[in-house]
Parts: structure tokens; C-alpha cells; sequence
């Protein structure tokens, strides 16, 4: 919305700018007045029009935020999105509408006066008009069809004010001067429109002087000059005595009529308009995510950093825009719409734990849809459908974890505390890694007015996962509550908790395993695979030696893969020199003939990638996978993380 009155404003300036320097001067009173109607409209409209032959992309400003902000904290944020049907106003909202009243009331007083002077006056009726004769008064003006005109005018004189008057009444000026009336409440903040009103104030009498002095025109210049006037200050009348207009009009009565060959003036409109228009059919370059306002990812719960960086730059330009605008990212199973929030309280955790202020909404078909939680791996957004209490992010004085009474960063230690507490409670349930169960439990609880732990809510890939995470918060110990505004209030807060099977081997470096599709993967790698057929879709998989009367074949094939890793998994030496960790992405290819081909990686160090290659190629045959009863090749990948502890 502010870009939209910042355009019409730079349209209206540009407008008047033309009038004033090419067309004031001109006797083409009608011409002008059609200008300035028809431009101050062509203003309002211009910023929606989008001309699809004009249309070209033009670059966004580039955004650089402090580097800090893409370090992402071991906790995460909690962040609310609350539906409120009550109504909120924003500081420069409720400026707006006071304007708007005020003017409302301005505009209401004048035609209270009007309506006095009409129900004091005289009335005379006519044919055509209505005389209004006040007491004790020079003024003479008309509003609409009726002619107001003071008892001290001079009585000879009435004649010519009352032709003056008329022209205003049949060409129905009072319409134009109420438009630009209804327009200054609107737009009560733009200084323009005043100056549109004034200009088409003048037109008017230009008009009407022209009309009438057309066979005496030296006696209408000495009745103008004759007259001592007592204007009405009113801006949506057509006075005849008004000082500031009493010069212009006599010079504007004397100026000899203009030439029609200098109505070509108006032709300097069109590479006005066309500017305009080509302004305003501009397109933001959609090649880039980071121009769009939607955001397409392999997966929605693991971005790579750049789609991370991108993603957070456009929502955070768009959070600080006000007005409403939507944000989108989306995989092949999970919608994720960010919007204007409906209340102020409405917030998610942006990197750093920086409050963004939106709301979301999911709409998936893996992720969870009961409380509405999101997050994805690098614990840099959480956002949850949560109704009650201030968000952490925001509350003026946090809960305080116990311990952290005089703690110069309360915020701080409560996360850290918070975080030895899951570390001093944790036990991974033996069910779940008999299971094989691994993964992220996204949990949100609220420390209640009174300090407690209540509403205890989980998201996890298994309920054994889940139970041991309730358990861990369930033990937290009684806080003192959160502040906001001077009192104590519920604070929700959000943390994730991450469950993985890992195996260590003599050094004491840890292997981490999980599998993955090949959408994980670089697009290029998923590109150079197209021959080879998924394995989380091959309808027989490949069977690893040993699982050959598995009652899951599919199950039986991971489990033997994270063995093999595990058996053979040996730490670089130089890469622990040098502190070098982090996830090598391996794609391989189970051929027709069960043997290990087309073997790709990517990771952070070449030495890690060399012995990740390794411990693929040392894979051995298998019988190969089947579909629609033949040996067909399977893409397979798997992510092997290097970590020092």
C-alpha cells in the first residue's frame, strides 16, 4: 500500500509539473479541465495497470544482512502464529484514520455553514437558479444551483454575477471541487491534491469569466476590481470575490485567446503516460527465489543454506512492508504459506532467533498438520498453531530457569539451561533402536502464569521417541513466569530434540547414518540418474546379501547399509588434524546385474569424500531390484556425517 501512494503521489507531481510549465498559461480552459480531472484518475489507476508488451524484469535491490544472523543457534525460538478476530491497528493506521476523521469532520463543519447561510438568507427562486440573499454581506458565490449574494453588493451588478454564477451551475463545477473535497479526506496526508483542487478552482472562474466577458469584457475587469469582497472560506464553492484569484483572472481576461496549433501541447502527455506505463509493467526477474514469492525446494525440513538465506531475506523484506503479501515454499509433498499476521503477537523465529512477524499455514502430506509445526534440520525456523500466551521471542522479561536469577542474559541461560537439562535427561528408549527409530521430536510446551510446565505437545517420527520427549520436559523444574506488560503471562516455548543411532569407532569419531532418496541429492545428480529407477518406488528392492528370506527386503537393505558403513567406517587422519567434519552425500547405482556403478559424492573436504567413496565401492553384489517383473537399475543414496567429539 505505501508503494502504491508513493506512485500516485510521483505520478500526480509529474502531471502538474507538465500542466504548469506547458498549459497553464493557455486560454484551452475546458482542455485543462478535462487535464487535470482526467489525470488526477489516470494517477490512481496507473500503478495497477500491467501492460503485457511493455513488460521487462528488472533486478531487486540486493539485501545484505550481518553475517551473524545465517549462524543459527543449537535451540530454537518459539514462535506463535495466534488467530485473533479482534481488531489491531498498527501506529501508521491509526494516524490514517484520525486524518480521515478529522477531515470528515472539517468537510461536515463547511456544509454546516453553507446550510446556516442558506436557512438565514432570503430565498428568491428562478427558473434556473435559487438567489440566497445574506444580510449584512459582500460575498457572492454559488454551490450547486443556488446563488448566494450579499445585501451589499451592489444591486447594478447582479446581473453580471448572476451570468458568472450560471455558467458555474450548468457546467456543474461544484461536481469537480466536491470530487477533489471527497478526495482531500481520503487523502488528507497528500499535499497534491490541494494543489489539484487549487488549479481546478481557477479553471473554473477562467471558464466562467471567459463565458461572460465575452461582448464586455473591460466592464467585468472593473467589476472585479470595483468589488470590496468578504470571501467565504470554503474550498468546494465557486467564488466570485476571492482575492487570490481577482489578478490572475483580469490577466487571464486581457491574454488574447490562444492558437489552436498550440493545443499540440497536449501531445507531450503521451511520452508521460508512456513512461509511466513502462514503469509500472515492470516485473520483478522471477528467474530467482530470491525474487519470487514462491520458493520451490527439494525438501521443505532441509534447505541448503542458500535456499535458507534466500528464502529468509524475501520473507523478512516482505514482513517489514506492511500491507497484505504472501510467501510460498513448497516441495512435492508440502505447502508452506506465509502471511500478514492478523494480530501483532503473530510471530516466527527467524535466523539468530530474529522475530519475523507473519503468520503460516501447512498444508502436507508428511509434515505434521495436528498442532501445525514446522521446522526444517538447521533449527533456524519454528513456527506452531498456537493460540495462548506471549512468544518468547517477544515477552518483555523471560520465564527464569532456576539458577539463572542474576544472569546478565536471562534469555540466554534459559536456553542453555534448558539445553543441559534434555542433555542430563535423555535416554534413548532400547525399543527404538532395536526399531531402528531415529529422528527429530519437535516439542512446544508453555510455563504458565504460576511458573509450571503445562500443555506439553510433541511431533516425532515415532511414539517411543515422542514418549521419552514428554518425559524429558515433563521433568523441567518450576520457573519463574514470564512478564509482559507488568504482569505474568503464559510463555509457549519450542525446542527440538534429535534422536540418532550412531556408531563410534576407536577414536572416538562418530559416524552418523540415515537414508535418503535421490531428491536429497543435487538436482544435477538426480539428472544424471533419470536411468535408474527410485529405490523408496522400485516395487522389488535390491537384496543385500543376507536379506534373502527378509520379510521386508526394503528394511533389511538399510539396516545392512548402515552396518556395512559402520564396519568399515575409518576417520581420515589429516581430516582430524585439521578439524574437518561434516556430511558427505553419496549417490550410487544398484545395476542391472546387482553390481555397484555410477558412484557420486559431494562433501566439505576431498578427504572425507575419498573415504566415503571407500566404503561405497567396498559394497558387495547383490541380487538386483525388480519392476513390473524385470531387473531394472536403482538409484540409492546416503548421507554420511563426519563428526569430532
Amino acid at each position: 500500500m505505501i508503494q502504491y501512494i508513493l506512485e500516485c503521489i510521483a505520478f500526480q507531481l509529474v502531471f502538474l509539473l507538465v500542466y504548469d510549465l506547458f498549459l497553464k498559461r493557455e486560454t484551452f480552459f475546458q482542455w485543462n479541465r478535462l487535464y487535470l480531472i482526467g489525470t488526477y484518475l489516470i494517477s490512481l489507476l496507473l500503478p495497477w495497470v500491467k501492460i503485457e508488451a511493455l513488460k521487462t524484469q528488472v533486478p531487486e535491490r540486493l539485501y545484505v544482512y550481518p553475517e551473524e544472523w545465517w549462524n543459527m543457534n543449537n535451540a530454537a525460538e518459539v514462535a506463535v502464529v495466534a488467530q485473533d478476530s479482534s481488531l489491531n491497528f498498527s501506529w501508521p493506521a491509526i494516524v490514517f484514520l484520525m486524518g480521515v476523521l478529522l477531515s470528515f469532520a472539517l468537510f461536515t463543519y463547511k456544509l454546516g455553514k453553507l446550510y446556516s447561510l442558506r436557512k438565514k438568507g432570503e430565498l428568491e427562486h428562478y427558473n434556473q437558479f435559487t438567489k440566497v440573499v445574506l444580510k449584512n454581506s459582500d460575498a457572492a458565490f454559488s454551490f450547486f444551483k443556488s446563488i448566494f449574494l450579499g445585501d451589499r453588493v451592489l444591486a447594478r451588478e447582479h446581473q453580471n454575477i448572476i451570468d458568472h454564477e450560471l455558467v458555474h451551475i450548468r457546467q456543474n463545477h461544484t461536481y469537480d471541487l466536491l470530487f477533489f473535497e471527497l478526495m482531500r479526506i481520503i487523502s488528507w496526508f497528500n499535499p497534491l491534491v490541494y494543489v489539484y483542487q487549487n488549479r481546478l478552482s481557477e479553471l473554473h472562474e477562467f471558464i466562467a469569466d471567459a463565458e461572460v466577458a465575452k461582448n464586455e469584457r473591460i466592464k467585468h475587469c472593473e467589476l472585479l476590481l470595483s468589488q470590496a469582497f468578504q470571501s467565504q472560506n470554503i474550498s468546494f464553492i465557486n467564488q466570485f470575490f476571492k482575492s487570490s484569484l481577482i489578478k490572475k483572472r483580469i490577466v487571464m481576461l486581457q491574454k488574447a485567446k490562444s492558437g489552436t496549433i498550440w493545443k499540440l501541447k497536449y501531445l507531450a502527455l503521451l511520452p508521460v503516460l508512456l513512461g509511466m506505463l513502462v514503469y509500472t509493467s515492470c516485473e520483478r526477474d522471477s528467474n530467482e527465489n530470491t525474487l519470487s514469492n514462491t520458493f520451490e525446494v527439494d525438501n521443505v525440513e532441509s534447505l541448503t543454506p542458500k535456499e535458507e538465506q534466500d528464502f529468509y531475506v524475501r520473507l523478512l523484506d516482505l514482513s517489514k512492508q506492511g500491507g497484505e503479501w504472501k510467501l510460498t515454499l513448497k516441495d512435492d509433498n508440502s505447502t508452506i504459506t506465509f502471511t500478514h499476521p492478523v494480530n501483532e503477537y503473530s510471530y516466527i523465529s527467524g535466523p539468530n532467533g530474529v522475530p519475523i512477524k507473519a503468520a503460516m499455514q501447512i498444508t502436507s502430506k508428511v509434515l505434521a498438520s495436528d498442532f501445525d509445526i514446522f521446522e526444517h534440520s538447521t533449527n533456524s525456523m519454528v513456527a506452531v498453531g498456537y493460540s495462548e500466551g506471549v512468544p518468547f521471542s517477544t515477552v518483555d522479561e523471560v520465564p527464569v530457569f532456576p539458577g539463572c536469577e542474576n544472569a546478565a542474559d536471562p534469555r540466554a541461560c534459559f536456553q542453555k539451561s534448558i539445553q543441559k537439562h534434555i542433555s542430563k535427561n535423555f535416554r534413548y528408549p532400547e525399543e527404538a533402536q532395536k526399531l531402528g527409530a531415529e529422528g527429530r521430536v519437535s516439542v512446544l510446551f508453555t510455563i504458565a502464569e504460576d511458573g509450571s510446565i503445562t500443555d506439553i505437545r510433541k511431533r516425532g517420527p515415532h511414539p517411543l521417541l515422542e514418549e521419552e520427549t514428554e518425559r524429558i520436559i515433563a521433568r523441567l523444574p518450576k520457573m519463574t513466569p514470564g512478564i509482559h506488560q507488568g504482569k505474568a503471562v503464559k510463555v509457549p516455548f519450542s525446542i527440538p530434540i534429535e534422536f540418532k543411532l550412531a556408531q563410534t569407532n576407536a577414536i572416538g569419531a562418530k559416524v552418523e547414518m540415515s537414508t535418503n532418496n535421490p531428491q536429497r541429492m543435487s538436482m544435477d545428480d538426480v539428472m544424471a540418474n533419470l536411468n535408474a529407477v527410485p529405490f523408496a518406488t522400485v516395487e522389488k528392492a535390491p537384496v543385500f546379501p543376507g536379506c534373502e528370506n527378509a520379510s521386508d527386503s526394503k528394511e533389511c537393505f538399510k539396516q545392512s547399509l548402515y552396518k556395512h558403513v559402520g564396519k568399515h567406517f575409518r576417520y581420515p587422519e589429516d581430516a582430524q588434524a585439521r578439524g574437518i567434519q561434516g556430511r558427505v552425500a553419496i549417490m550410487f547405482t544398484i545395476a542391472e546385474d546387482g553390481s555397484i556403478q555410477g558412484i557420486r559424492y559431494r562433501g566439505p573436504d576431498a578427504s572425507l569424500e575419498q573415504e566415503a567413496l571407500r566404503i561405497i565401492k567396498k559394497l558387495p553384489q547383490m541380487q538386483p531390484a525388480q519392476n513390473k517383473g524385470k531387473s531394472v537399475a536403482v538409484a540409492y543414496s546416503i548421507p554420511i556425517t563426519f563428526k569430532l567429539e
